[in-house]
C-alpha cells in the first residue's frame, strides 16, 4: 500500500494569490515528510481549488487559460506537480466552452463538469461534457489531454482523487487518496471463504486509515478523510482484476466479476477509518494490467465497466476509444452514468479518452508509467433522439429503502 496522493484544497482567487500557492507548498512538503517518517511512499503532492467558475467569475471566465497557465508556473515553484482547478458549472454554461482550452495552455493542471447533482441530471452539460471529451481528443496524438478532464455525477467536494477533486470553502484542508489494490490481491490470495478474505482487507484498512488518521490530527490543517478506493498500478501484483480473479472469476469481465467488485467495495465500507470521497472498487481501464489485458481480449467491455459502476464508487475510468467518437455518440454513455449517480445516491465519474487515429481494436501506445497498454474498446451507442435528446434539465430521485 501506498498513499497516491495528499490533497490540499484551498481557494487561490483570482487574480491568482500566490502567498496561498506557498502556503500549500510548505504544507504539503511536511505532510509528506510526516508520512515518509511513518514508513509510507507518498507518490505524489497536490492542490485542488474550488470550482474555477466561482473563482473568475462570468466576467473573466475566458481568462481560465491563461490563469491555468500561470497557475502551473506558480504551483510548481512551490514543488506541486500535479493540480485541479474544479468543475465546470451549470449555472455558468459557458465554463464549459473553456476547458479544452485551459487544458491545452497548462502542464499537470486538471479540470472537470457537472453533469448532474443531487436529484438533477443537466442534459445540456452531459452534452457540453462530451463535447469536452472530443474537442480535448486531438491536442495530443495518443488522446493523452483527455486525462486531465472527468466528467462528474453526484460528487461532493474534497475527493482526493484526480480529476474530479474540488473544494468549496475558503477554508484550507486536506485528504488523502491511497493506492492499494495489492492489500486486495493479497486479501484473497488462496482464501477459501469471502468472509476470511474480506475481514483480512477490513483490518488491514482499518489499521492503515486509523494510522493515517492520527498522523493528519498533528498536521493543524482540518483533515477530510481518507480515499480508499483499490487504485491499481499497471503491474499484475497491483491490479482490481487480478483481485477479482483471485476470489474465483476466471477473467473479470465473466459472469461474477460484479459480485467480486461490491464484495471489495463493501469491505471499504466496513472499515474503520474516515471516509470521504468514492470509497470503492475503481476500475481504471489503461491504470490496471489485467483490466487492460481482459478489455483488449473483448472479455471486458465498456457495457461491463458501465455495470460494475452500480456497485462501485468510482464510475468509468482511462477507457480508450475510437478516435472518431462523436459528441452525439458519448452523450448517451454519460446520460447512463448520471442515472446511476442518481438512482443510487452515489458519486460517480467518465474519463473516456478517444485517441485519434485508431478505431475499436487497435492498439494503444502509451508511454506513461501509470498506463498498461491494451486495446480500444469498442462503444455500443447511436445518437439519442426524442424526448431524450431534449437540453432540459429534469429530476432523478434516490431510490428509497424498502419498508
Amino acid at each position: 500500500m501506498k498513499i497516491r496522493s495528499i490533497t490540499y484544497f484551498c481557494n487561490p482567487q483570482y487574480p491568482l494569490e500566490e502567498k496561498i500557492l506557498r502556503e500549500a507548498g510548505d504544507f504539503l512538503s511536511k505532510a509528506k515528510a510526516a508520512y515518509e517518517t511513518a514508513g509510507y511512499e507518498v507518490q505524489t503532492v497536490r492542490v485542488a481549488t474550488v470550482p474555477f467558475p466561482n473563482m473568475l467569475g462570468e466576467k473573466h471566465i475566458d481568462e481560465l487559460p491563461n490563469y491555468a497557465a500561470q497557475f502551473t508556473h506558480v504551483m510548481k515553484q512551490n514543488g506541486v506537480v500535479y493540480a485541479a482547478l474544479g468543475p465546470a458549472l451549470p449555472e455558468l454554461p459557458h465554463s464549459y466552452q473553456v476547458v479544452p482550452d485551459a487544458i491545452a495552455a497548462s502542464d499537470g493542471v486538471f479540470f472537470s463538469g457537472v453533469m448532474a447533482d443531487a436529484q438533477t441530471i443537466h442534459m445540456a452539460q452531459v452534452k457540453a461534457c462530451a463535447e469536452i471529451i472530443v474537442k480535448s481528443a486531438p491536442l495530443d496524438p495518443n488522446g493523452f489531454a483527455n486525462l486531465n478532464f472527468t466528467a462528474l455525477a453526484n460528487v461532493g467536494p474534497n475527493a482526493p482523487f484526480f480529476p474530479g477533486a474540488y473544494h468549496n470553502t475558503d477554508v484550507p484542508a486536506f485528504g488523502i487518496a491511497v493506492e492499494c489494490a495489492d492489500m486486495a490481491v493479497d486479501a484473497f490470495e488462496g482464501r477459501q471463504t469471502i468472509d476470511d478474505g474480506r475481514q483480512w482487507l477490513v483490518d488491514e484498512m482499518t489499521k492503515h486509515g486509523q494510522a493515517i488518521t492520527k498522523i493528519a490530527k498533528d498536521l493543524h490543517v482540518d483533515f477530510k478523510g481518507i480515499d480508499f478506493s483499490l487504485a491499481p498500478f499497471p503491474d499484475d501484483s497491483h491490479s482490481l482484476g487480478k483481485a477479482v480473479e483471485n476470489m474465483g472469476v476466471p477473467k473479470i469481465g465473466l459472469h461474477g466479476s460484479l459480485a467480486a467488485a461490491a464484495i471489495l467495495t463493501d469491505a471499504i465500507e466496513r472499515a474503520d477509518f474516515p471516509h470521504i470521497g468514492f470509497n470503492g472498487f475503481m476500475q481504471p481501464i489503461l491504470e490496471d494490467s489485467i483490466l487492460a489485458k481482459r478489455a483488449a481480449e473483448g472479455v471486458l467491455t465498456v457495457k461491463d465497466a458501465l455495470l460494475y459502476s452500480a456497485v462501485c464508487g468510482t464510475g468509468l475510468d482511462t477507457v480508450p476509444l475510437a478516435g472518431d467518437v462523436t459528441t452525439e455518440e458519448l452523450t448517451p454513455l454519460l446520460l447512463d452514468i448520471c442515472a446511476l449517480a442518481l438512482r443510487l445516491n452515489k458519486p460517480l465519474t467518465a474519463r473516456l479518452m478517444p485517441i485519434p487515429g485508431k478505431k475499436a481494436g487497435d492498439a494503444t501506445t502509451f508511454d506513461f508509467a501509470f498506463f498498461a497498454n491494451g486495446r480500444v474498446m469498442a462503444l455500443d451507442s447511436s445518437p439519442l433522439h426524442g424526448a431524450l435528446n431534449d437540453n432540459s434539465s429534469f429530476t432523478l430521485n434516490a431510490k428509497l429503502p424498502r419498508q
